[in-house]
């Protein structure tokens, strides 16, 4: 269809963000990464009796105060955001226009390249190695005179894989320390290694580093799109600039109140997310699955060409999977229910490819 108005020919032929496909009552959704659990009533509570005709604080104060006492650094270090993907979606146009790249690992999470894009940038994709894990090696050999960032996707959505702690460091020498890297860790309350590299602890190290988080995913808080990163406060504030303003919702800032506030028995709940995400990692290594190590809230099937055939398999017996061709098929830890006919269609799946 031809447009009326001129349009950025770039953003004409993007592929717009394809959320996980909704599923029917009698299924199972596991298409999105979304905690199954219900939410915490304390959470229902806090947002229940809202002043909606009154604007929220657009800088987020209470949150980024409580953030900042929790990671040991000032508030000004804290940026709140519609969910770590607008967070992620200011800092690239912060950093990077027209004729600037931005280097990230592929397959790595699908936002990515469209981001960039609209950033106006360039997007360099280099390649996961082939047991699915980020070749840091390559992506730092990637880095040039036009690299404005640097995305380092951990737990890797969708392979789940990790970045260690001695990976990250060794990487973070071999870039220039004026690059912006971007350590997005939206599962990192799943990741279950000592080895895994945390953010969270290394800002004061390197002031070109932005570490992403979500309280999408641990914290059942993907409804209400809030998310947070903490960095220099120079490039904290440049993200500012670009955000939409007033996107943080007064309903957003009181329920991640809340959930900090019952954190320990949200963990609870997370733990027995990783715990059954595990026994499934298990079931399918006994089938002949070869599937990654998994330190998300879902597991990766690496179906390549018969990607479409696997999705339709698991949609039939009721549970609707993230199909990503063609590479393979992200699976939501759901339900405890669900595990049962995951496995068993799995099984049936593996045999036919």
């Amino acid at each position: 269809m031809t447009a009326p108005v001129r349009l950025r020919p770039e953003i004409v032929a993007l592929p717009a963000y394809a959320q996980g496909k909704p599923a029917s009552p009698e299924a199972f959704k596991l298409s999105s990464n979304e905690n199954p659990a219900p939410p915490h009533p304390a959470i229902l509570a806090a947002i229940r009796d809202l002043d909606i005709n009154r604007y929220p604080d657009a800088s987020a104060l209470v949150v980024r105060e409580r953030l900042a006492a929790r990671h040991g650094v000032s508030a000004d270090e804290i940026i709140v955001g519609a969910g770590s993907v607008a967070i992620l979606a200011q800092l690239i146009s912060a950093a990077a226009t027209v004729g600037d790249e931005v280097v990230h690992a592929w397959r790595s999470f699908e936002a990515y390249p469209g981001l960039i894009t609209v950033a106006g940038a360039t997007g360099v994709r280099v390649p996961l190695t082939p047991d699915a894990q980020h070749d840091l090696a390559a992506m730092a050999v990637a880095v040039n005179d036009r690299t404005r960032a640097v995305i380092v996707c951990t737990p890797n959505n969708p392979t789940g894989t990790i970045v260690t702690a001695q990976q990250f460091a060794d990487f973070m020498s071999a870039v220039p320390t004026d690059l912006m890297v971007i350590l997005d860790e939206a599962y990192a309350e799943f990741v279950c290694d000592e080895s895994a590299v945390d953010g969270a602890t290394l800002v004061g190290r390197y002031p070109n580093l932005v570490v992403l988080r979500t309280f999408s995913k641990a914290y059942g808080l993907a409804g209400l799109r809030v998310g947070y990163a903490i960095a220099h406060p120079s490039i904290v504030q440049a993200a500012r600039r670009t955000a939409i303003p007033l996107s943080v919702t007064e309903a957003s800032q009181r329920a991640v109140l809340a959930a900090l506030d019952h954190e320990d028995e949200l963990l609870v709940e997370v733990a027995s997310i990783a715990a059954r995400r595990d026994d499934v990692r298990a079931a399918l290594l006994e089938q002949g699955w070869q599937v990654p190590v998994s330190h998300g809230n879902f597991v990766w099937l690496p179906t390549a060409a018969a990607t479409a055939a696997a999705a339709a398999a698991f949609a039939d017996a009721g549970l609707i999977v993230r199909a990503l061709a063609p590479d393979g098929i992200r699976v939501s830890i759901g339900e405890a229910q669900s595990v049962a006919t995951l496995v068993r269609v799995a099984g049936e799946v593996v045999r036919t490819l």
